[in-house]
């Protein structure tokens, strides 16, 4: 009778886990392909701990893995997951300033700081404890998961040599987003664009060199069409995080979302140390497919910080208009990083 009981009590605990365990079914979103960093942190590091996680707890999870545009293109993944297109996505702030306009608050301030994991780790705090930031994702209804995207110093890649802010008159520079602000005073015309098309506009001559980041520039053979890189300290930015659908996440059990936050979290830990380790290597194997690497001088890099407008306090006022306190974002996120140790070459939030 004992051996009776124990065989009964064991297949009613079968029978509870059976019942328990579940398979779930995610598709993930990035407008760019796998050969950049944010999202190639999905199968290196957030898939793998997302799954081991959801074993310990009895369940299997399966991946749909839509990169490079498959079903959202640049920009469009925040709207592909509030959609329920997708459940998570590499949300892009940097590219969807409409909707994630107070995320876009360190590409209003350049010169701030070359630390791409100060920028990081301040920009996480800030979603975590900050409600200015959460509520970007719940008008979009999405919730911010983590792994935010810092991007490595910003450089300077043309087809000519740069010895002073007079050789950039009248050249056409492009930038991304909200960094094509960062060309206003230096005498060159910015255009618009995003590393997807960079390689090709060079090379027809669409523009003569673009603001972008060693650790990308090498990967996309940038310095084939660009071999002049000035590095200029523009500083380090924070470009998106990962996001999943409300309505998706909000029907998770507890434990199964705390699955998914330690997937952001191991990617989180593995883009920063992959982007740390990358970046030295990044200019070593530029140069020594030879192109021409200089640093600026100060000279340089103070006559192109205080020549440039203050669009830190137009975007803030702007924002403030429209009941979203841009000035109040702008304050903290200085406030922060002066107290992690950044040296900025302009207080934009204070004049």
């Amino acid at each position: 009778m004992k051996i009776a009981g124990l065989g009964a009590a064991a297949l009613v605990l079968m029978s509870s886990t059976s019942v328990l365990a579940e398979n779930y079914n995610v598709t993930l979103v990035a407008g760019h392909p796998p050969v950049f960093r944010w999202v190639k942190m999905l199968p290196e590091a957030f898939i793998p701990a997302v799954t081991e996680k959801m074993s310990e707890l009895g369940h299997t999870i399966s991946f749909s893995e839509q990169y490079g545009g498959a079903i959202a293109g640049v920009g469009e993944e925040l709207e592909t997951v509030e959609a329920g297109l997708a459940e998570i996505g590499v949300c892009s702030s940097l590219f969807d300033p409409g909707k994630m306009a107070v995320q876009n608050v360190t590409y209003y301030t350049p010169f701030v700081s070359a630390d791409a994991r100060l920028v990081a780790d301040t920009m996480h705090d800030l979603h975590v404890e900050d409600p200015r930031m959460q509520q970007a994702y719940t008008d979009n209804n999405v919730v911010y998961l983590g792994a935010p995207t810092s991007i490595d110093d910003y450089t300077l890649m043309t087809n000519f040599p740069v010895n002073s802010m007079a050789d950039l008159e009248g050249r056409k520079i492009a930038a991304p987003g909200a960094a094509i602000n960062w060309l206003s005073g230096t005498g060159a015309v910015g255009v618009q664009g995003n590393l997807t098309t960079y390689y090709n506009e060079l090379q027809t001559g669409v523009y003569d060199g673009v603001i972008v980041f060693a650790s990308a520039a090498f990967p996309g053979k940038l310095y084939e069409v660009a071999p002049y890189i000035t590095k200029a300290g523009l500083g380090a930015q924070y470009a998106g995080s990962l996001c999943a659908n409300k309505d998706w996440w909000d029907g998770l059990p507890e434990d199964v979302q705390m699955a998914f936050m330690a997937g952001s979290e191991a990617a989180a830990e593995w883009y920063i140390g992959d982007l740390e380790a990358f970046v030295g290597i990044a200019f070593s194997k530029m140069a020594e497919a030879g192109a021409t690497i200089t640093d600026a001088s100060d000279a340089l890099r103070e006559q192109w910080a205080t020549g440039m407008d203050n669009a830190a306090k137009t975007w803030a006022e702007g924002l403030d208009a429209a009941g979203k306190d841009g000035s109040g974002v702008l304050t903290e996120y200085m406030d922060r990083m002066r107290a992690g140790g950044a040296e900025p070459l302009r207080d934009w939030d204070k004049e």
